[in-house]
Protein backbone atom coordinates (compact mmCIF):
# COMPACT_ATOMS: atom_id res chain seq x y z
CA UNK A 1 0.00 0.00 0.00
CA UNK A 2 1.36 3.38 -1.02
CA UNK A 3 1.62 5.92 1.80
CA UNK A 4 2.14 9.59 0.89
CA UNK A 5 5.31 11.11 2.28
CA UNK A 6 4.72 13.89 4.82
CA UNK A 7 7.64 15.66 3.16
CA UNK A 8 6.55 15.27 -0.47
CA UNK A 9 5.28 18.84 -0.87
CA UNK A 10 8.66 20.26 0.11
CA UNK A 11 10.64 17.75 -1.91
CA UNK A 12 8.55 18.24 -5.04
CA UNK A 13 9.58 21.89 -5.14
CA UNK A 14 13.21 20.91 -5.69
CA UNK A 15 14.62 19.96 -9.09
CA UNK A 16 15.97 16.40 -9.13
CA UNK A 17 17.84 14.52 -11.85
CA UNK A 18 19.35 11.05 -12.08
CA UNK A 19 22.91 10.52 -13.32
CA UNK A 20 25.60 7.86 -13.39
CA UNK A 21 29.33 8.13 -12.87
CA UNK A 22 32.18 5.65 -12.95
CA UNK A 23 33.79 5.53 -9.50
CA UNK A 24 35.79 2.93 -7.64
CA UNK A 25 35.36 0.40 -10.42
CA UNK A 26 31.56 0.54 -10.56
CA UNK A 27 28.96 2.55 -12.46
CA UNK A 28 27.36 4.55 -9.65
CA UNK A 29 23.79 5.79 -9.85
CA UNK A 30 23.26 9.13 -8.16
CA UNK A 31 20.65 11.86 -7.88
CA UNK A 32 21.19 15.61 -7.88
CA UNK A 33 18.74 17.78 -5.94
CA UNK A 34 18.50 21.52 -5.57
CA UNK A 35 19.97 24.40 -7.57
CA UNK A 36 22.98 23.51 -9.71
CA UNK A 37 24.56 26.88 -8.94
CA UNK A 38 24.18 26.65 -5.15
CA UNK A 39 27.15 27.89 -3.13
CA UNK A 40 27.15 24.71 -1.03
CA UNK A 41 27.21 21.14 -2.31
CA UNK A 42 26.73 18.12 -0.06
CA UNK A 43 27.58 14.55 -1.04
CA UNK A 44 25.33 12.41 1.15
CA UNK A 45 25.89 8.70 1.88
CA UNK A 46 22.93 6.61 3.03
CA UNK A 47 22.80 3.82 5.59
CA UNK A 48 22.84 0.02 5.42
CA UNK A 49 20.20 -1.74 3.29
CA UNK A 50 18.64 1.53 2.16
CA UNK A 51 19.36 3.74 -0.82
CA UNK A 52 19.40 7.46 -1.58
CA UNK A 53 15.65 7.83 -0.89
CA UNK A 54 16.24 7.59 2.85
CA UNK A 55 17.87 11.02 3.11
CA UNK A 56 15.30 12.82 0.95
CA UNK A 57 13.39 14.24 3.97
CA UNK A 58 16.54 16.07 5.10
CA UNK A 59 17.14 17.26 1.54
CA UNK A 60 13.59 18.63 1.43
CA UNK A 61 14.33 20.95 4.35
CA UNK A 62 17.48 22.44 2.79
CA UNK A 63 16.28 23.63 -0.63
CA UNK A 64 19.13 26.12 -1.15
CA UNK A 65 21.78 23.40 -1.12
CA UNK A 66 22.95 21.28 -4.06
CA UNK A 67 22.72 17.65 -2.95
CA UNK A 68 24.54 14.74 -4.59
CA UNK A 69 23.03 11.43 -3.41
CA UNK A 70 24.55 8.16 -4.66
CA UNK A 71 23.33 4.64 -4.05
CA UNK A 72 26.10 2.72 -2.28
CA UNK A 73 27.71 -0.12 -4.25
CA UNK A 74 25.48 -3.17 -3.96
CA UNK A 75 22.34 -1.19 -3.09
CA UNK A 76 19.56 0.56 -4.96
CA UNK A 77 20.55 1.10 -8.59
CA UNK A 78 24.32 0.75 -8.08
CA UNK A 79 25.77 -2.69 -8.66
CA UNK A 80 28.48 -4.32 -6.55
CA UNK A 81 32.14 -3.50 -7.11
CA UNK A 82 33.47 -6.24 -9.43
CA UNK A 83 36.18 -8.47 -8.01
CA UNK A 84 36.33 -6.88 -4.56
CA UNK A 85 35.16 -7.73 -1.09
CA UNK A 86 32.75 -5.07 0.12
CA UNK A 87 34.82 -4.09 3.12
CA UNK A 88 35.58 -0.65 4.55
CA UNK A 89 38.57 -0.16 2.25
CA UNK A 90 36.39 -0.72 -0.81
CA UNK A 91 33.63 1.61 0.35
CA UNK A 92 36.01 4.38 1.47
CA UNK A 93 37.94 4.21 -1.81
CA UNK A 94 34.69 4.23 -3.78
CA UNK A 95 33.44 7.35 -1.96
CA UNK A 96 36.72 9.20 -2.46
CA UNK A 97 36.66 8.38 -6.17
CA UNK A 98 32.98 9.29 -6.51
CA UNK A 99 33.35 12.66 -4.76
CA UNK A 100 36.44 13.51 -6.82
CA UNK A 101 34.62 12.68 -10.05
CA UNK A 102 31.27 14.32 -9.37
CA UNK A 103 31.66 17.02 -6.70
CA UNK A 104 35.26 17.74 -5.68
CA UNK A 105 35.47 19.89 -2.56
CA UNK A 106 31.90 19.18 -1.46
CA UNK A 107 30.77 18.80 2.12
CA UNK A 108 30.55 15.09 3.00
CA UNK A 109 27.57 13.72 4.95
CA UNK A 110 26.99 10.17 6.13
CA UNK A 111 24.06 8.56 7.91
CA UNK A 112 24.47 5.42 10.08
CA UNK A 113 26.60 2.99 8.04
CA UNK A 114 27.26 5.97 5.79
CA UNK A 115 28.85 7.70 8.79
CA UNK A 116 31.45 4.90 8.98
CA UNK A 117 32.17 5.13 5.25
CA UNK A 118 32.27 8.94 5.18
CA UNK A 119 34.52 9.29 8.23
CA UNK A 120 36.91 6.61 6.95
CA UNK A 121 37.16 8.28 3.54
CA UNK A 122 37.85 11.71 5.06
CA UNK A 123 40.37 10.27 7.52
CA UNK A 124 42.18 8.66 4.58
CA UNK A 125 42.47 11.85 2.58
CA UNK A 126 39.13 12.71 0.94
CA UNK A 127 39.23 16.50 0.78
CA UNK A 128 36.20 18.28 2.22
CA UNK A 129 35.70 21.57 4.05
CA UNK A 130 33.32 20.00 6.59
CA UNK A 131 31.95 16.65 7.62
CA UNK A 132 28.41 15.90 8.85
CA UNK A 133 27.51 12.58 10.51
CA UNK A 134 23.84 11.81 11.23
CA UNK A 135 23.13 8.99 13.68
CA UNK A 136 26.87 8.27 13.69
CA UNK A 137 27.94 4.77 14.69
CA UNK A 138 30.05 5.79 17.66
CA UNK A 139 30.42 2.49 19.51
CA UNK A 140 31.28 -1.10 18.55
CA UNK A 141 28.16 -3.02 17.57
CA UNK A 142 29.60 -6.37 18.66
CA UNK A 143 30.16 -5.21 22.23
CA UNK A 144 27.89 -3.98 25.00
CA UNK A 145 24.25 -4.85 25.78
CA UNK A 146 23.25 -5.21 22.10
CA UNK A 147 26.19 -7.45 21.23
CA UNK A 148 24.16 -10.67 21.42
CA UNK A 149 21.48 -9.27 19.07
CA UNK A 150 24.17 -8.10 16.68
CA UNK A 151 25.74 -11.56 16.62
CA UNK A 152 22.33 -13.04 15.87
CA UNK A 153 22.04 -10.59 12.98
CA UNK A 154 25.47 -11.69 11.74
CA UNK A 155 24.17 -15.27 11.68
CA UNK A 156 20.99 -14.15 9.90
CA UNK A 157 22.97 -12.53 7.07
CA UNK A 158 25.37 -15.47 6.93
CA UNK A 159 22.46 -17.91 6.65
CA UNK A 160 20.78 -15.76 4.00
CA UNK A 161 23.96 -15.93 1.91
CA UNK A 162 24.63 -19.63 2.42
CA UNK A 163 21.20 -21.24 2.17
CA UNK A 164 19.91 -22.41 -1.23
CA UNK A 165 19.31 -19.31 -3.35
CA UNK A 166 15.51 -19.30 -3.29
CA UNK A 167 15.29 -19.87 0.46
CA UNK A 168 18.16 -17.51 1.31
CA UNK A 169 16.73 -14.72 -0.81
CA UNK A 170 13.31 -15.19 0.77
CA UNK A 171 14.87 -15.02 4.24
CA UNK A 172 16.67 -11.76 3.48
CA UNK A 173 13.76 -10.11 1.68
CA UNK A 174 10.81 -11.42 3.65
CA UNK A 175 8.50 -8.54 4.61
CA UNK A 176 8.13 -9.94 8.13
CA UNK A 177 11.81 -9.41 8.98
CA UNK A 178 11.84 -5.99 7.31
CA UNK A 179 8.80 -4.93 9.33
CA UNK A 180 10.35 -6.16 12.60
CA UNK A 181 13.44 -4.06 11.86
CA UNK A 182 11.29 -1.04 11.06
CA UNK A 183 9.17 -1.36 14.20
CA UNK A 184 12.28 -1.72 16.34
CA UNK A 185 13.83 1.49 15.00
CA UNK A 186 10.80 3.80 14.83
CA UNK A 187 10.15 5.88 17.96
CA UNK A 188 7.44 8.27 16.80
CA UNK A 189 3.89 7.88 18.13
CA UNK A 190 2.45 9.60 15.07
CA UNK A 191 0.53 6.76 13.38
CA UNK A 192 0.64 8.35 9.93
CA UNK A 193 4.39 8.90 10.16
CA UNK A 194 4.94 5.33 11.38
CA UNK A 195 2.94 3.95 8.44
CA UNK A 196 5.06 5.97 6.04
CA UNK A 197 8.31 4.84 7.69
CA UNK A 198 7.23 1.21 7.40
CA UNK A 199 6.26 1.76 3.76
CA UNK A 200 9.71 3.24 3.04
CA UNK A 201 11.43 0.21 4.52
CA UNK A 202 9.06 -2.08 2.62
CA UNK A 203 9.94 -0.34 -0.66
CA UNK A 204 13.68 0.20 -0.30
CA UNK A 205 15.14 -2.12 2.36
CA UNK A 206 15.34 -5.11 0.03
CA UNK A 207 16.92 -3.39 -2.95
CA UNK A 208 20.32 -4.99 -2.48
CA UNK A 209 22.07 -6.48 -5.51
CA UNK A 210 22.81 -9.96 -4.18
CA UNK A 211 23.02 -11.99 -0.99
CA UNK A 212 26.81 -12.16 -0.63
CA UNK A 213 27.36 -8.43 -1.14
CA UNK A 214 24.68 -7.76 1.47
CA UNK A 215 26.42 -10.08 3.93
CA UNK A 216 29.80 -8.49 3.33
CA UNK A 217 28.37 -4.99 3.76
CA UNK A 218 26.66 -6.00 7.01
CA UNK A 219 29.87 -7.48 8.42
CA UNK A 220 31.63 -4.23 7.49
CA UNK A 221 28.92 -2.19 9.21
CA UNK A 222 29.25 -4.05 12.52
CA UNK A 223 33.03 -4.51 12.44
CA UNK A 224 33.85 -0.80 12.32
CA UNK A 225 32.66 2.47 13.84
CA UNK A 226 33.47 6.16 13.58
CA UNK A 227 35.85 6.09 16.55
CA UNK A 228 38.64 4.49 14.54
CA UNK A 229 38.64 7.42 12.08
CA UNK A 230 37.87 10.34 14.41
CA UNK A 231 41.44 11.11 15.49
CA UNK A 232 42.62 11.44 11.88
CA UNK A 233 39.91 13.93 10.87
CA UNK A 234 41.03 17.55 11.03
CA UNK A 235 38.08 19.30 9.37
CA UNK A 236 35.17 20.73 11.42
CA UNK A 237 32.66 17.96 12.06
CA UNK A 238 29.01 17.95 13.10
CA UNK A 239 27.56 14.93 14.89
CA UNK A 240 23.76 14.87 14.76
CA UNK A 241 22.80 12.29 17.37
CA UNK A 242 19.54 10.95 18.78
CA UNK A 243 18.94 10.79 22.51
CA UNK A 244 16.95 7.54 22.18
CA UNK A 245 19.19 5.83 19.61
CA UNK A 246 19.31 2.08 20.30
CA UNK A 247 22.29 1.55 17.98
CA UNK A 248 24.68 4.02 19.62
CA UNK A 249 23.70 5.33 23.08
CA UNK A 250 23.89 9.08 23.51
CA UNK A 251 26.60 8.67 26.16
CA UNK A 252 28.80 7.03 23.53
CA UNK A 253 28.09 9.89 21.11
CA UNK A 254 29.24 12.36 23.75
CA UNK A 255 32.47 10.44 24.14
CA UNK A 256 32.85 10.28 20.36
CA UNK A 257 32.76 14.08 20.09
CA UNK A 258 35.88 14.30 22.27
CA UNK A 259 37.83 12.07 19.88
CA UNK A 260 37.75 14.68 17.09
CA UNK A 261 40.04 17.68 16.83
CA UNK A 262 37.09 19.92 16.03
CA UNK A 263 33.58 18.54 16.47
CA UNK A 264 30.27 19.72 17.80
CA UNK A 265 27.45 17.48 18.94
CA UNK A 266 23.79 18.25 18.22
CA UNK A 267 21.45 16.11 20.32
CA UNK A 268 17.88 15.58 19.12
CA UNK A 269 15.41 14.29 21.70
CA UNK A 270 12.38 12.11 21.06
CA UNK A 271 13.91 10.07 18.24
CA UNK A 272 16.08 7.01 17.77
CA UNK A 273 18.07 5.78 14.77
CA UNK A 274 15.70 7.32 12.22
CA UNK A 275 16.46 11.02 12.56
CA UNK A 276 16.27 11.32 8.76
CA UNK A 277 12.66 10.08 8.80
CA UNK A 278 11.29 11.35 12.10
CA UNK A 279 13.16 14.62 12.74
CA UNK A 280 14.53 15.80 9.37
CA UNK A 281 13.67 19.46 9.97
CA UNK A 282 15.62 19.48 13.23
CA UNK A 283 18.57 17.77 11.55
CA UNK A 284 18.43 20.24 8.66
CA UNK A 285 18.39 23.18 11.09
CA UNK A 286 21.57 21.94 12.76
CA UNK A 287 23.24 21.32 9.40
CA UNK A 288 22.20 24.77 8.16
CA UNK A 289 23.73 26.51 11.18
CA UNK A 290 26.89 24.41 10.97
CA UNK A 291 27.44 25.16 7.29
CA UNK A 292 26.20 28.74 7.42
CA UNK A 293 23.90 28.30 4.44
Amino acid sequence: MHVTSPYSELLNRMPATRHTASAGGVSTAYWEYGPADAETTIVAVHGFRGDHHGLEPVVAHLPGVRWIMPDLPGFGETGPIPGRAHDLDAYAEWLAAFAAAVAPGAVILGHSFGSIVASAAVARGLETPRLVLVNPIGAPALEGPRGVLTRLAVFYYWAGARLPEKLGTWLLRTPIIVRIMSIAMAKTRDKRLRRWIHSQHDRYFSGFSDRETLRQAFVTSVSHDVRESAGAIAVPTLLVAAVQDDITPIAAERRLREMFDDARLAEIDGVGHLIHYEKPREAADHIERFLGV
